[in-house]
């Protein structure tokens, strides 16, 4: 964090009229450095403050509480003191409000938080004092800034082979294809539609049919493997009118749990088969999907195939450049401020697999590790995103980068669309939540990045290599071979 001594005050400062987040004004911080890139941000909240919320939670208290000649949740806030007692109403308020404050405390403070706080709260206060209470957390460290315009950066050249575009063509064929019912029997790469009901086996030899066991006129294609191991082989060389008898065991990692590792018998009877026919790769096909010839829908394939390679290329080279400014820039990463990153990282990835209704342990069984030994693997990844992210504030600092109005609004435009609303109405009820600073700060450290990138030399990949081999930065930190002129870094990195 930038600072020029060790403890500074920062009061509540009126907002700009155009982007600033209003802050609390019932909060004053004081924000004192620690080692290992560690602030203690320090917190009073105002006496007004904190009468407020006792007051409003003794009024929510009171829509709870029965006493005598008072109707259910009529019973006022004074009263409600008298009866619960000044210190048990105010430990509820302070443990609501808590939080809020908490945002509010870090949003004034100007911090990049990093890992978990840790909270001390302190003792309560007695009747119109202030309360306090102290943060302590991981920040971003501060980067220290090498040479980061003008490098030069590894870069490839777009190729697209024609085995990707053949693949492509094949691809929309599939699309196209028609199921035409066949007099013979089933194939593998066949469709055969059956009839099925499934029992689960007992030692002694009994079948019992269970829930979800039975299916009517399923379509089910052999060989795809998207069935139970056995199930589509043990119709292979059936016909229509056939009946079957086919005895598997569900796997051990079935997603039922009560059929996961259990023997089962399926009774099945096959109504058609159905072979897949491909359209022939003619004038017609090329007509069927919009274009005049063959050709012309090569060459539309062949354009996007390159665009898409133009993309990747350039997402690469930009994050080349980047790494280039880091391996120039001196930023201290202590380790427990590294680990707090990768934890970060962790919880992240298991909220977006939640969304997909896949559990913290479902994940675990799944992928075989325990959670120590990913967090060890993306630990490297941590340290460099917490590099990456430094070095963007420091060049944000640097060319005193400020997002204007218009680009604020342009950032909000596909969450307007979506809501139905005006950038502008975005916009406000970002200002209203505390939240448009992040806004800002993303914003800004997307155009540090394109300036980074928009400097960068490029150079042919085989000559990045090539230079790659005399110097990397690990190297460098070794004590290897000195470092190349321009600090190179490629994308295969």
């Amino acid at each position: 964090m930038a600072s020029t001594s060790p403890s500074t005050t920062k009061p509540n400062a009126t907002p700009d009229s155009t982007s600033t987040p209003a802050a609390n004004p019932a909060l004053t911080t004081t924000i004192t450095e620690l080692p290992e890139s560690r602030v203690q941000v320090r917190v009073q909240v105002s006496p007004e403050e904190v009468e407020s919320q006792v007051e409003r939670k003794a009024r929510q208290l009171g829509r709870e509480l029965k006493l005598p000649g008072f109707r259910r949740g009529k019973v006022p806030a004074p009263l409600v003191l008298q009866k619960v007692g000044r210190e048990a109403v105010l430990e509820e308020a302070v443990r609501d409000a808590i939080g809020s404050w908490y945002a509010d405390a870090i949003s004034t403070s100007g911090i990049a938080p990093v890992g978990d706080p840790k909270l001390d709260l302190g003792d309560l206060p007695p009747q119109g004092q202030a309360l306090e209470f102290s943060i302590e957390i991981g920040v971003l460290p501060t980067a220290e800034l090498g040479e980061y315009k003008g490098v030069e950066v590894g870069r490839g050249e777009p190729e697209v082979q024609e085995q990707r575009v053949e693949e492509e063509v094949e691809r929309l064929r599939e699309r196209l294809a028609k199921l035409n019912t066949v007099e013979r029997t089933a194939e593998l790469g066949d469709f055969v539609v059956i009839d099925y009901l499934g029992s689960l086996l007992g030692e002694d030899g009994t079948a019992e049919p269970f829930a979800g066991g039975e299916g009517r006129d399923q379509l089910v294609e052999l060989g795809s493997g998207g069935l139970i191991p056995g199930f589509e082989e043990g119709l292979v060389g059936a016909q229509a009118g056939d009946t079957r008898e086919v005895k598997l065991s569900f796997p051990d990692d079935y997603g039922h749990e009560q059929l996961a590792g259990q023997p089962a018998s399926f009774a099945i009877t096959v109504k058609e088969v159905k072979r897949k026919d491909l359209p022939e790769l003619n004038e017609d096909f090329a007509v069927d999907v919009g274009f005049d010839t063959v050709e012309e829908l090569r060459e539309d394939i062949r354009q996007r195939l390159r665009e898409a390679e133009e993309q990747r290329l350039e997402g690469e080279f930009r994050q080349a450049a980047l790494d280039v400014a880091v391996s120039h820039a001196t930023v201290s990463t202590p380790p427990a401020l590294v680990q707090a990153r990768a934890q970060e990282m962790w919880e992240r990835m298991l909220h977006s697999l939640s969304h997909r209704g896949i559990t913290r342990e479902a994940y675990l069984q799944i992928d075989g590790r325990s959670e120590q030994e990913i967090l060890a693997e993306i630990t490297p990844d941590a340290e460099q995103a917490l590099r990456r992210e430094a070095v963007l504030t420091a060049v944000v600092a640097a060319e005193q980068i400020e997002p204007s109005e218009s680009d604020l609004l342009e950032a909000v435009q596909p969450t307007a669309e979506r809501e139905q609303l005006t950038p502008a109405d975005v916009l406000q009820k970002l200002r209203d939540s505390g939240r448009l600073e992040e806004l800002r700060e993303d914003i800004s450290a997307r155009q540090a990045m394109d300036l980074i990138a928009a400097q960068a030399k490029p150079i042919p990949l085989e000559q990045a290599k090539a230079r790659e081999k005399l110097w990397t930065p690990e190297k460098d930190e070794e004590g290897g071979a000195a470092a190349a002129p321009g600090g190179l870094w490629t994308p295969d990195r």
